[in-house]
């Protein structure tokens, strides 16, 4: 049914659904967002990735590499609701795109290739989900594909990703085949015809009876064991009615002890209609979602969905073009109109709206005002960034930003002109603005600028944003990896006095530390990042009172600064446990700084003295080769020091899953095409950290 969104400016949150793409690269995301906004009415004709004609995949990069690179909003509606929805990238380099659109959805569609079933970057996105509290619906793309089928990618994702899938569908013919689909709970069919834009609904094929009703009788059994009401209509009935299969349908999908699979061609606009019933019917709004916390003078609160709640958003996506800085956000609470002010809560003043825009990918629509529950652009903040939180003047609040990914790879960056060296400074502090997962930074030692990012890739299409979108000829160094240190062996009772006498009051601090390596995955007091690239562990063991608990701080404070550079090469220190034991105050000479001046002194002194080891990050690597490839490939991975965990064969193929150190993959993807004559692809996702070789093949570590 579609519904015409310009009759709808304002939909009530009950009526609006937030929502993102998610999948791995080249399972059809951009193809499936397109459609949703032909079968809407959004737009009149079928964009095409292959022709570079879709909406979300807008930028000339995106167009010429044939993959989502941006995360791109666009709005539509179906049947009377709001659905503004997010097209994620699919490549791991832009994971942390990914992460900054997840934390202000409400829902996500996940997408799976029907041949290739759950693939590496498939699930990496969905433990984003995961830890966002994300709920979704499962959508089993390319079913028109040779080698296509619905049961084993179900397999793989009850392998793979351990939901419960609860399968809705059954398809209607099989590979070119496949025209259509047996709505189960509702037992009728839904049938796309060539030169047709709508589905015929009729009833069961009658060659299809006994198979759709078997499959109805699994998808009652299923959910009778997770969903209490529908286990007693089932055991009163000996079935499961339609309306409240939908209702535990419903209930299931929004605590995430199930997820909804369909399936579909999104390339045939075949089962579009029904994904989009499926969108309003489980996924919640945002009033089914629980209120957003915040804190407030250090006291946390909560904001309900409300349009007459105090106003709260938070800012996820900057875009800083040379006209002026497009500012996206999802509204929480309250109601904003044009020319309004705001409280920000990262530079800590007041800023005026100047105009709210609803997005369709790089084309704006004018709004008078966003209500709770929106998605929106806004223009006229100058220091708003991604993370930031957009409040009420007299209701201040902040609310948790997403977190932001460590970079794993560096590279240096200059102008290839002297004339042009401010403009390439400007650039690139644009480029940090936009995206808070590149880093920009200038090497204490060599006074190079460094850029640092995600992925190979990810620095690849910045430094192509820079001399497209600003003119300038730029020179871009060998990439080097971010590597981490530990310690293996640690110390005991290492004394430390920080005595500092020059006239005036003094600085007097005593402290006896003991150091020690954290085991992976152990809870400690401190920082764990989501790759286990950054953890640090720190507890008091002092009686008596010898050092009150201010100081306490100061030396953990300490301690976290000497863990910037550690004695192997300068680089950062990981997995380390402090525990002060001891230590002495003078009454007069002891402060805050003097014993966090000697928490750092102590621990860089320990850390000297402990046995540390070099780490490299490393990635899961799936390659997919021909058979006849298959022996130097494997050759060419043990050169590169991969660990091979195993091999399946998948229709006429050769799947290879390998632990390879990300330095070592340099160039790799160039290698891969001349031993398979063009015909190997390859994805990673990060894997963490192991120990580098005392004599590694790629060079000095980074600083």
């Amino acid at each position: 049914m579609r519904t015409d969104l310009h009759r709808h400016p304002e939909n009530p949150p009950t009526a609006v659904r937030n929502l993102g793409i998610l999948a791995h690269v080249d399972a059809g995301k951009t193809t499936l967002t397109e459609r949703i906004l032909y079968v809407t009415g959004t737009t009149h004709k079928r964009g095409e990735v292959d022709d570079g004609t879709t909406v979300t995949d807008f930028d000339p990069q995106e167009r010429d590499r044939g993959i989502t690179i941006f995360a791109a909003a666009v709005s539509c509606a179906w049947d009377g609701h709001r659905i503004n929805l997010i097209d994620t990238p699919g490549h791991v380099d832009f994971s942390d795109e990914v992460a900054r659109s997840l934390r202000v959805l409400d829902g996500a569609v996940a997408v799976f290739d029907a041949v290739a079933g759950v693939e590496p970057q498939s699930e990496s996105v969905w433990r984003q989900a995961d830890r966002y509290g994300v709920p979704r619906v499962a959508f089993v793309n390319k079913l028109d594909r040779a080698g296509a089928d619905l049961d084993s990618a179900v397999e793989s994702i009850r392998r793979r990703l351990h939901p419960a899938p609860l399968v809705v569908q059954l398809p209607i013919g099989t590979e070119s085949g496949f025209t259509g689909v047996v709505d189960l709970p509702r037992m009728r069919s839904l049938v796309w015809t060539d030169g047709r834009d709508t589905a015929e609904e009729g009833p069961v094929p009658e060659e299809l009876r006994a198979e759709a009703d078997r499959r109805r009788r699994l998808l009652e059994d299923a959910v009778a064991e997770l969903h209490p009401a529908a286990l007693e209509e089932f055991c009163a009935e000996g079935s499961v009615s339609a309306p409240t299969l939908v209702a535990a349908l419903r209930d299931l999908t929004r605590t995430g002890d199930g997820v909804v699979v369909l399936c579909g061609s999104a390339y045939r606009n075949r089962g579009i209609e029904p994904l989009l019933d499926a969108v309003v019917a489980y996924l919640p709004s945002p009033l089914d979602v629980p209120a957003v916390r915040g804190t407030q003078g250090g006291v946390e609160q909560e904001r309900a969905a409300d349009p007459r709640a105090p106003f709260a958003a938070l800012v996820f996506k900057v875009n800083a073009t040379g006209t002026g800085r497009l500012t996206y956000l999802r509204v929480y609470s309250g109601t904003i109109g044009k020319g309004e002010t705001v409280w920000e809560s990262g530079a800590r003043r007041v800023e005026r709206i100047g105009r709210i825009l609803r997005v369709q990918a790089d084309r704006h629509a004018p709004l008078e005002r966003a209500v709770a529950g929106d998605i929106v652009a806004v223009v006229g903040l100058k220091s708003a960034r991604a993370g930031s939180t957009l409040s009420a003047p007299g209701a201040p609040l902040v609310l948790e930003p997403p977190a932001v990914a460590e970079p794993v790879i560096t590279v240096a960056v200059e102008a290839g002109g002297n004339t042009d060296a401010d403009r390439l400074v400007s650039a690139l502090a644009r480029l940090a603005e936009e995206d808070p997962s590149l880093v920009v930074r200038t090497d204490p030692e060599t006074g190079q600028t460094v850029l640092s990012g995600m992925g190979e890739l990810h620095l690849e299409v910045a430094v192509e944003k820079i001399r497209r979108a600003h003119g300038l000829d730029v020179r871009v160094g060998r990439p080097r990896v971010a590597y981490r240190e530990t310690v293996v062996r640690g110390v005991s009772g290492l004394v430390h006095r920080h005595v500092k006498q020059d006239g005036g009051a003094g600085q007097f601090a005593h402290v006896v530390i003991d150091v020690e390596p954290m085991e992976a995955g152990r809870d400690s007091v401190g920082d764990l990042a989501d790759d286990g690239a950054t953890r640090f562990g720190f507890r008091s063991a002092v009686v008596g009172g010898r050092v009150p608990q201010e100081y306490v701080r100061a030396v953990e404070a300490g301690c976290r600064d000497a863990l910037a550079e550690g004695p192997l090469g300068g680089n950062p220190v990981t997995g380390v446990r402090v525990v002060l034991t001891d230590g002495a105050t003078h009454p007069k000479d002891s402060s805050e700084m003097a014993f966090r001046t000697a928490g750092r002194l102590a621990l860089r002194e320990a850390l000297r003295a402990c046995a540390m080891v070099l780490l490299e990050p490393v990635v899961d690597l799936t390659v997919t080769v021909p058979d006849d490839a298959v022996g130097g490939v494997l050759g060419d991975l043990a050169a590169r020091r991969g660990q091979v965990s195993g091999s399946v064969t998948r229709a006429g193929a050769v799947v290879i899953s390998a632990v390879v150190p990300l330095a070592e993959l340099f160039g790799y993807a160039t290698r891969l095409r001349s031993r398979t004559r063009g015909r190997g692809v390859f994805t990673t996702r990060p894997a963490g950290y192991a120990p580098a070789p005392s004599t590694a093949s790629h060079g000095t570590p980074t600083r």
